[in-house]
C-alpha cells in the first residue's frame, strides 16, 4: 500500500508539473488532486522536495534495471540522455525550482554504475587498482554530467545523439588508454 500511495503522490506532482513550475505547487495541491489527506503525504513525506528527491532515486534504479551490458560508454550515455528527455517537464522543473545539485546527483546515480561496468569490462585484461579504477570513473562521470548539466540548463535543446557523438569524438578510447597506464604504474593515484 505504502508504495502504491507514493506512486500516486508522484503521478499527481507530474500531473501538476505539466500547469505549473515546482515552486508554485503545494502540498495541498498535490494532495487533492491525489485524492488523500495531507497526512498521509506527511506519512511518507517531509516536504514536497523530498517527493522530489524520491521521484529521482526511484527513476535512476528504474532506469538501470535490465540497463548493464551496453556495448559502449556512449549507448549507455544516450541512453542516459534520453530518459532525461522522457522526464523533461519534471527534470527542467526541478532544475530551475530546486537548484541544479539535485539534477546532478539524480546523474551521478545513474552514470556512476554504467561507467563502473564500463570500466571493469575495458580492463578485464589488465590489473588495475580499484582505487585508480574509480579515479578514471569519477573523471569521466564528472565530465559527463558537466556536459548534461549544461544541456539541461539550455532546456536539453541538442539532439542527444548529435552530443553523445561529439562527447565521444573528444573522449575516443582514452577510457581504455587510462586504465592501461594506470596498470602499468605510470599515473598511479595516491590514496
Amino acid at each position: 500500500m505504502s508504495q502504491t500511495t507514493k506512486r500516486a503522490l508522484e503521478a499527481s506532482l507530474k500531473k501538476l508539473l505539466l500547469e505549473k513550475p515546482l515552486n508554485k505547487i503545494t502540498i495541498n495541491d498535490i494532495t487533492e488532486d491525489c485524492g488523500v489527506n495531507r497526512m498521509t503525504f506527511y506519512y511518507h513525506f517531509k516536504d514536497i522536495y523530498d517527493l522530489v528527491d524520491w521521484i529521482l532515486a526511484e527513476d535512476a534504479a528504474k532506469a538501470m534495471e535490465g540497463r548493464r551490458g551496453f556495448g559502449t560508454w556512449s549507448e549507455a550515455y544516450l541512453d542516459v540522455l534520453h530518459q532525461l528527455q522522457d522526464n523533461k517537464t519534471l527534470v527542467l522543473n526541478v532544475y530551475r525550482s530546486v537548484g541544479r545539485e539535485q539534477v546532478e546527483q539524480y546523474l551521478y546515480r545513474l552514470l556512476d554504475p554504467i561507467l563502473k561496468d564500463f570500466a571493469d569490462r575495458e580492463c578485464h585484461d589488465i590489473t588495475v587498482q580499484d582505487a585508480d579504477k574509480q579515479f578514471v570513473v569519477d573523471f569521466y562521470k564528472y565530465a559527463l554530467v558537466g556536459m548534461t548539466l549544461e544541456w539541461t540548463r539550455r532546456d536539453m535543446k541538442n539532439d542527444p545523439k548529435q552530443m553523445v557523438e561529439r562527447v565521444s569524438t573528444m573522449i575516443h578510447g582514452d577510457f581504455r588508454r587510462a586504465l592501461c597506464r594506470l596498470s602499468t604504474g605510470s599515473l598511479k593515484i595516491e590514496e
